[in-house]
């Protein structure tokens, strides 16, 4: 199954599961900066929406609220944000790249982990 498209709060959302682990609705609220935390209701209906795409998933009842998991793993929904980002330049990585050197959020130690892993994959070098 592909991993479905999230939102940005969709994110947000997943990322206190995958720090927290388990987590009831008030848990994941709690998680959320305080300045620009949405109401307890409306997380409560993006878990829920969530829950029907199968990227989060009901793990029990405690009392009158349900504790919940991440269904998917960080890596695929990463991978899944970076291809739509790539498709958006004709799945072009150069124009991506230049924009990171150029920031300055892409350094020579980073490149030369892409190297390697380049290396890798091509058989040239023993994968870990």
């Amino acid at each position: 199954m592909a991993t479905p498209r999230l939102s940005k709060l969709e994110f947000q959302i997943m990322d206190a599961l995958w720090s927290g682990g388990e987590l009831s609705i008030r848990e994941i609220l709690d998680t959320l900066p305080a300045k620009r935390r949405p109401a307890y209701t409306t997380i409560q209906t993006t878990v829920y929406r969530m829950e029907a795409k199968q990227v989060v998933r009901r793990v029990k009842k405690v009392g009158n609220f349900h504790i919940f998991a991440a269904s998917i793993s960080r890596d695929a929904a990463q991978r899944r944000l970076i291809d739509e980002l790539l498709a958006l330049f004709g799945g072009r990585s150069q124009p991506v790249m230049a924009h990171l050197i150029e920031t300055g959020k892409l350094t020579l130690d980073d490149v030369k982990d892409a190297e390697k892993l380049l290396r890798e994959l091509s058989g040239k070098e023993p994968r870990r």
